[in-house]
């Protein structure tokens, strides 16, 4: 099951967040991070909201086991990840350092807002992170050339009123027309809900753990 926290820092937003550890935890072994930006309907002060989609739900529903450690910090109410970049780049050290992390497996996922917060943000880091999972988000398509040495998979329904699915395409023909490796996964008589799809069994997860950080 997960644990909540509160992070505390003098100098960035001290962020509520949710952690995971595998079964059969050993802070003595490095094990892979995702690093989940949930959506606006999951912001405030209340942690179990934050985690009622995505990998959390299954556990908290199911019991779901996973091999991998798993942060997700809450956004304020009435706030955007875009607000916190500085912010949340420092909690993602204060992680990397204070848990068993292997750096070169170090995951960036999220849905909605979180989907365009997980495409900004590795915009902002390119070099953190193995690889990102945004989910039915939108993002800066011209800046799409920052992120091709990181491999991309995206969510996107086809019916999403919310964000249209246009705005994933546009990421990922800005992504690999500039010579990078962005994959979408268009989900035929789907809304926004892309996530469901997305963070159910274990695609998505298997996908990410399979790539680890590109060596300059």
């Amino acid at each position: 099951m997960y644990t909540k926290h509160k992070w505390k820092s003098d100098r960035y937003y001290n962020f509520n967040y949710v952690k995971y550890l595998p079964k059969d935890y050993d802070e003595k072994k490095k094990y892979p991070l995702v690093f989940f930006l949930h959506g606006a309907g999951e912001r405030g002060d209340d942690l179990d909201v934050a985690c009622r989609h995505g990998f959390m739900k299954h556990v908290r529903e199911s019991g779901a086991e996973y091999p991998f450690i798993f942060v997700a910090p809450q956004c304020p109410a009435g706030k955007f990840w875009g607000c916190y970049t500085e912010s949340l780049l420092a909690f993602l050290d204060y992680v990397c350092e204070s848990l068993p992390v292997d750096l070169d497996r170090v995951y960036l996922t999220g849905l909605s807002m979180g989907g365009t917060g997980t495409w900004m943000l590795a915009m902002a880091a390119s070099e953190r992170f193995a690889a990102i999972a945004p989910i039915c988000g939108s993002g800066i398509y011209w800046y799409g050339g920052v992120l091709t040495k990181i491999p991309i998979m995206v969510y996107h329904g086809d019916c999403d009123e919310t964000v249209p699915i246009q705005d994933s395409i546009e990421m990922i023909k800005s992504v690999n027309k500039r010579g990078g490796n962005a994959q979408i996964k268009i989900l035929y008589g789907v809304g926004h809900d892309a996530w469901e799809a997305a963070y159910q069994g274990d695609e998505l997860y298997k996908w990410m753990l399979s790539h680890k950080l590109a060596k300059e």
